[in-house]
């Protein structure tokens, strides 16, 4: 009554990539198959099997098949759809007028750096921050203005904010986040000045080639850390792992984690480090290790 669509006229991955390989001249097993994938090969539901002999290269490592996140990626290729053009926007409808964020912007994943700032009385919403998913709010510290975005938490958030914020006139960018503990540092809390994260989520894999590790720029790292480590609480340099499901820190996981000799689990660092790395941009993660 809806109006919905049969089944039959959606068209999986597997029907697309068939199409594929038939674009590039390579020839297609055609036999009755039940629409599944199979152990040697994949098929749509008008029951187009490809043989493995046969496919194209870059689907596959070792004879298994990429998963979807590592396919078609040209990470040198520009976005069609991109913060500035996303930004004009958001000041068209909201009738906005185009000003510069702060030079030195933070994110607070968690939070409770914006809401102390607020209760306090220290920080006031900008009003000219364009973003359609966020509300960043501005305070005064050392003589300088800056720029915070609070409950930016998980990579995927983090990154749309982020893209925004150097879009607007950001110049740095710092992420500040609460996170588990792995391999001791020191006695909690403590902080981590990242200089690596396992990239354990998805969206790094969309600004970076497919490594372990995301890695912070040495030498932002090195002038940042000769004042943060100087400046009060405890801060250590050490590796973070990066993941998109918190509640899935099995023992295992975490017995991984120890083993390569990991600070603590977040959710941002990889993800920015790849934007940080792909786009030339200065960030930096801290995480804060609390439990």
């Amino acid at each position: 009554m809806f109006g919905i669509p049969e089944l039959s006229q959606f068209r999986d991955a597997a029907a697309v990539e068939a199409e594929v390989f038939e674009g590039r001249g390579l020839p297609v097993d055609r036999r009755l198959d039940n629409g599944a994938s199979t152990a040697w090969g994949v098929s749509d539901r008008r029951g187009v099997l490809v043989n493995p002999l046969q496919r194209c290269p870059e689907f596959f490592v070792n004879d298994k098949p990429l998963p979807p996140i590592l396919r078609h990626k040209d990470h040198d290729a520009p976005s069609v759809f991109a913060p500035d053009g996303l930004l004009r926007e958001a000041r068209r409808q909201k009738e906005i007028e185009q000003a510069r964020v702060p030079e030195l912007c933070l994110l607070d994943p968690d939070g409770d750096i914006v809401r102390h700032l607020t209760a306090t009385g220290m920080a006031e919403p900008v009003g000219d921050w364009a973003c359609y998913h966020s509300a960043m709010h501005g305070f005064e510290l050392g003589g300088r203005r800056v720029g915070i975005v609070g409950c930016a938490v998980g990579a995927p958030y983090a990154v749309l904010v982020a893209e925004q914020m150097f879009a607007s006139g950001c110049r740095l960018l710092l992420s500040i986040t609460s996170s588990g503990e792995l391999a001791p540092l020191g006695a909690r809390p403590y902080f981590v000045l990242v200089e690596r994260a396992l990239r354990d989520e998805g969206t790094s894999y969309h600004y970076r080639p497919a490594e372990d590790y995301a890695r912070a720029d040495p030498d932002l790292l090195a002038r940042l850390g000769a004042a943060i480590i100087d400046c009060g609480p405890d801060v250590y340099k050490g590796a973070t792992w990066t993941t998109d499901a918190p509640f899935r820190e099995t023992a295992e996981v975490i017995e991984r984690g120890n083993a390569l000799g990991l600070a603590a689990i977040e959710m941002e660092s990889a993800a920015l480090y790849a934007l940080a790395a792909a786009r030339g941009l200065p960030i930096a993660c801290l995480a804060h290790v609390t439990n």
